[in-house]
């Protein structure tokens, strides 16, 4: 007599494995633009200036892609963009949890929560993370997320891992970014930059997609 779930389960393992050795045999896609340093200087009301670090922050991240700026608004305010592309040949991630960078600089952290970013591409609201953080007399308001294949906005690395898997196998490619938008100020000001920080990070949000590198 047949044994049918052992059939079955031979078919099921078959099949894996071909997916599988399917999934190890195709090449990795590589960068032919990178895009990113294309956003514009001139968003909305806010004009922009290039920064950069110390090589050795750059060593740590290990990113394909940097985008460090500073944007001033009409008023004067300042909001600081980083953008930290990793293509799938990286593995399309930081190994930085940015908790733990800000900790390790002695900063002390004063609300760590979630926070809801209008996304007008896919209609609908995405969940990104939100930080106010302390220094001295120095309080950063931070909106800082994962982005995914250009389109996919997620606030853990739990969410990014996934999206990744999903990409390699499907589509080959699971590349990804890790952004933070950031407002400097001091205690009585920290209403105003949270609302700042917002408008800016959804400027942004909204941009990446349109610029987000090419991989073949």
């Amino acid at each position: 007599m047949t044994d049918k779930p052992f059939i079955i389960s031979i078919f099921i393992l078959l099949i894996t494995i071909a997916l599988i050795l399917y999934i190890s045999m195709r090449g990795t896609p590589v960068i032919v633009e990178t895009n990113l340093e294309n956003i514009p200087m001139i968003i909305s009301d806010f004009t922009g200036t290039e920064d950069s670090f110390p090589d050795s922050v750059y060593k740590e991240l290990k990113a394909d892609q940097h985008v460090y700026r500073h944007y001033r608004s009409a008023n004067g305010k300042q909001v600081d963009l980083y953008i930290g592309y990793y293509g799938t040949a990286r593995g399309g991630r930081t190994g930085h949890n940015p908790n733990a960078c800000f900790s390790g600089a002695g900063w002390e952290f004063l609300e760590n929560k979630k926070s809801k970013l209008k996304a007008d591409y896919l209609n609908k609201e995405v969940s990104v993370n939100y930080l106010l953080i302390k220094k001295g007399l120095i309080y950063d308001c931070i909106l800082h997320w994962y982005q995914s294949a250009g389109t996919k906005v997620l606030d853990s690395g739990f969410k990014q891992n996934l999206q990744r898997f999903i990409g390699r196998t499907l589509y080959n490619r699971n590349d990804g970014a890790f952004i933070r938008v950031s407002v400097s100020t001091n205690k009585d000001g920290i209403e105003n930059a949270n609302q700042l920080v917002r408008i800016f990070a959804e400027e942004i949000l909204n941009l990446l997609p349109s610029y987000w590198p090419v991989e073949k």
